[in-house]
């Protein structure tokens, strides 16, 4: 079985609770080891509390979902349909799939009873009766470790009949998905774990707290966000609401990538830190003699930032805001009023060594490949969208299409059912809107070259 590496160098401005002992090398996946740092120690404090005052820690402690919307988890909870009299099912999304973003296949290699003993805790809080690990098939390793933990749990009476003898009951299965990006999507993903095609579902009606999983109330929730569950119930709500920022509590583990010198993942107070400190201190920077293009703030299908884009506004309490890229708070809300999103938290750095017609022509290529085909605007747009970023990128671009591009991306936004519509046309829309020069001098550039033939592909 592989093992993802351990990264023994954490930075000083890291305060680590969920990879707290991940990458300790004398830790590794078994419950002994977990046990031995106190695992499942939590648990039986839950199970010594009423479902209520699980419910009430959580929503004390203001945890936003880590998965990409940022919805907070015991408002999620509180929405659940409990007077259909239907059985209630849990979901765990495993389906890391957002370009850029490793941050939950360390937990899931490195500390999975960590996660196993989270949604214990969220399935004796919201009275489930079964509960599903859905991981993409890109995880095969993550999908055996996950699996190991659980028959270990089971066997110590921590998943399954009579959990640690409270009477209450609830197993945990491991369903592996068939790779499909639109498998991230909550109710994509629960048509894939009935069996069907991985259509997202119409929203009203189809709302996973009253119509989930064979049509019962379900809540669906991120692998990072079920283990803030067990740390905000050891805490306290109160307590763990202290860490991080108002609106934006608890740590968050951010996955860096691109041109700096020290990608990786790393766990921070949430809003206690800024772009700028995660790519030039943490990060180390930009490689020697590069400066910065753009970045991409919370994974590809978020809005660009370009180099030197300021960002005006006010805050919640009045205060006015005037940041640059550098200032915006690592957080839920900094990046939404810097026009983009924090997403899955994947953070994408791009020097001036790449040209940014190739970035997006890759993005596009990404995103026309997973539409699942339902939306027409989705499959129509987004394969009309790679077809002329990658003439663009073989030579052949024309000026007309940046306002060809621009428009197409205009007809996919807000007209499909699940969000893959915004995915696939925001990244468009940004990088025409902030990079309208470089794009228009790339076309004049091939066709003062002699390479600028005007043919569609």
């Amino acid at each position: 079985m592989i093992v993802a590496p351990k990264r023994t160098e954490i930075h000083p401005k890291e305060r680590r609770m969920i990879l707290k002992h991940a990458d300790d090398p004398n830790y590794d996946t078994s419950i002994d080891c977990y046990m031995r740092h106190g695992g499942y120690e939590v648990l039986k404090k839950a199970l010594a509390m009423k479902p209520e005052e699980v419910q009430d820690h959580v929503m004390k402690a203001g945890i936003r979902g880590r998965g990409g919307a940022g919805f907070p988890a015991g408002m999620k909870w509180k929405f659940l349909d409990r007077k259909s009299g239907k059985p209630i099912y849990l979901i765990c999304n495993a389906d890391e799939s957002e370009p850029g973003t490793f941050k939950d296949r360390q937990i899931m290699h490195k500390d999975p009873h960590q996660l196993v003993e989270g949604m214990m805790i969220a399935a004796w809080a919201t009275n489930t009766a079964k509960a599903f690990i859905y991981i993409r098939e890109e995880m095969p390793h993550g999908a055996l470790i996950l699996e190991q933990a659980i028959e270990e749990a089971r066997a110590k009476g921590f998943v399954g009949d009579n959990i640690g003898g409270s009477g209450y009951s609830c197993d945990l299965i491991v369903h592996r998905g068939a790779a499909a990006y639109i498998c991230g999507e909550e109710t994509g993903l629960i048509e894939s774990l009935e069996g069907k095609r991985a259509y997202p579902r119409i929203k009203p009606p189809y709302f996973p707290a009253a119509l989930g999983l064979y049509m019962c109330p379900t809540i669906v929730n991120n692998v990072e966000t079920l283990c803030h569950v067990k740390h905000a119930v050891d805490m306290g709500g109160d307590e763990y609401a202290k860490l991080g920022t108002p609106n934006n509590s608890g740590t968050r583990i951010w996955s860096l990538s691109g041109h700096v010198q020290r990608p990786g993942y790393y766990e921070l107070e949430n809003g206690k830190h800024t772009y700028g400190e995660l790519i030039y201190d943490i990060g180390g920077g930009l490689k020697p003699g590069r400066s910065l293009l753009a970045v991409i703030p919370g994974g590809s299908s978020s809005k660009v930032w370009r180099a030197g884009d300021r960002f005006k506004g006010k805050n919640r309490d009045g205060s006015e805001y005037d940041w640059g890229i550098e200032d915006v708070p690592l957080n839920f809300d900094g990046p939404a009023a810097a026009g983009s999103m924090s997403g899955s938290g994947a953070v994408i750095v791009v020097d001036d060594s790449v040209d940014i017609v190739d970035v997006l022509a890759n993005i596009n290529a990404f995103y026309a490949h997973e539409s699942c085909g339902q939306c027409t605007p989705c499959r129509e747009g987004s394969l009309w969208m790679k077809k002329i970023t990658s003439r663009m990128a073989a030579g052949q671009a024309r000026v007309e299409d940046v306002d060809l591009l621009a428009s197409i991306g205009d007809q996919i936004a807000g007209r499909t059912i699940c969000a893959h519509g915004e995915a696939c046309a925001w990244p468009t829309q940004s990088f025409v809107a902030k990079f309208r020069d470089k794009f228009i001098e790339r076309a004049q550039r091939q066709a003062a070259s002699g390479t600028g033939e005007t043919r569609l592909i």
